[in-house]
């Protein structure tokens, strides 16, 4: 193992926000040497070089890393893991954060998953699955009612639709089923759970399980919860309505599924993320996702004291503790500006302006998501996710007023933005 004085060289794969969060945390250790990343964005680039690698390609990947000596490759979206980027990394022993292909599949295959929580007794929604949609539409017929149907595999955060009524049902088997091709061929139908939803995310090597902030996203487009799902509107953490007793099965449900992946022989290491329903019944696995969460990882790692490059290569190795990481008393909210039109078609190449006036404000970092600098330096838009304003302070309020005051600085032809991020902590459980 290297000294802690010994600087590593890190290549890290993404361009999102979750990555640029990733990123600036990574550029904050003492132990950080040189910093790639694949593709990246128009923020990334100020603290990173762009390494020129396809970064779903394992051979490539590995070959690149072995050349510019990358003592610690970060994979931070799901493809490259189900890629097996992991593996072929490691394969050629060049320490990795984020599980191989076996054990990403808790993420990959939602039935993988489920039969992993079954036999680690997990609570988890009743389900059922299918490979032939005329079977699953006869199923879902027969219930007669709300449920949720879900692909099996990867299907950038869409393949979920929440049925309120047996019509709704019928229309997502038959989407699930020839919308998301491959991801499709195994469709589950579960039952609906109700309560409010909570994300833990969790770093492990295996065997110790260290469970980071509690966080909350807002999935919808607009104000109220309301119009289609989006890879994430906001977030805030921690999440004042987990009980001490919720936090605790939650965590204590994160080390179930981590023991049972190890006894499998799929041993799991990097970041294990659980989407909970907070049931009458008790917390209630919803799904994991087999890395950091996005936009979840912008408020979590700000609030984090630890240095990520020795907590990352402890993941790979197997000496990863629970004195590495610890809290303070903050609270951190972040607000996504979208591109009009978002999550459906939206043009690209707007002028962005007014992020070093947002970032003068205290506790305040903004992330760049689908951002692409031009040759001339200008700063357009290349997504539709395109910022997550982040603001750390004392109290939730302030964090939450300082966020959307900086968020109001920044401006480009049809930005959006939800005005009610963190409104259920306010008006507490007891009133959603």
């Amino acid at each position: 193992m290297a000294s802690t004085s010994e600087k590593t060289n890190i290549l890290l794969l993404g361009s999102g926000g979750r990555e640029h969060a990733l990123l600036d945390k990574l550029s904050q250790s003492p132990r950080a040497g040189k910093l790639y990343v694949a593709p990246g964005n128009g923020g990334m680039l100020a603290l990173a070089e762009r390494a020129d690698v396809n970064p779903e390609s394992p051979v490539e990947v590995a070959a690149w890393a072995l050349a510019h000596s990358i003592g610690l490759v970060v994979i931070g979206p799901e493809a490259p893991l189900m890629e097996g980027v992991a593996d072929a990394c490691r394969s050629v022993d060049i320490p990795v954060f984020g599980p191989n292909l076996s054990a990403a599949r808790m993420e990959g295959s939602k039935k993988f998953a489920k039969q992993v929580m079954g036999r680690a007794g997990v609570p988890t929604a009743a389900w059922r699955s299918f490979t032939d949609e005329a079977e699953a539409a006869a199923y879902v017929a027969r219930l007669n009612g709300p449920c949720v149907i879900k692909a099996d595999g990867l299907a950038a955060g869409k393949g979920v639709i929440v049925a309120a009524d047996a019509a709704e049902a019928a229309a997502g088997v038959h989407e699930c089923f020839n919308a998301f091709g491959s991801a499709g061929n195994v469709v589950l139908v579960e039952e609906t759970l109700s309560g409010p939803e909570c994300s833990l995310l969790a770093l492990t090597d295996g065997k110790t399980v260290v469970p980071l902030a509690t966080s909350q996203d807002h999935k919808r487009a607009y104000d109220g919860d309301k119009g289609p799902n989006t890879g994430g509107m906001g977030v805030y953490s921690p999440v004042p309505m987990v009980t001490p007793e919720e936090l605790a099965t939650m965590t204590g449900i994160m080390e179930r599924v981590v023991r049972q992946l190890a006894k499998d022989g799929t041993p799991y290491s990097g970041c294990l993320y659980g989407g909970f329903m907070l049931t009458p019944e008790g917390p209630k696995v919803l799904e994991f996702n087999a890395r950091f969460g996005d936009p979840e990882t912008q408020v979590v790692l700000p609030r984090m004291h630890a240095d990520l490059v020795e907590v990352m290569l402890a993941c790979d190795n197997g000496t990863l503790s629970a004195d590495m990481v610890s809290w303070e008393d903050d609270w951190a909210v972040a607000v996504v500006l979208a591109s009009a039109g978002y999550p459906g078609s939206y043009e690209k190449g707007k002028v962005i302006t007014g992020i070093e006036q947002a970032e003068t404000l205290p506790g305040v970092t903004v992330y760049h998501a689908g951002t692409k600098l031009l040759d001339d330096g200008t700063l357009v838009t290349s997504g539709g996710r395109v910022l997550a304003v982040t603001a750390v302070a004392a109290t939730f309020e302030a964090a939450r007023e300082r966020a959307y005051e900086a968020a109001e600085l920044i401006r480009f032809d049809g930005r959006f933005f939800r005005t009610d991020i963190g409104m259920k902590a306010i008006i507490g459980r007891e009133n959603l």
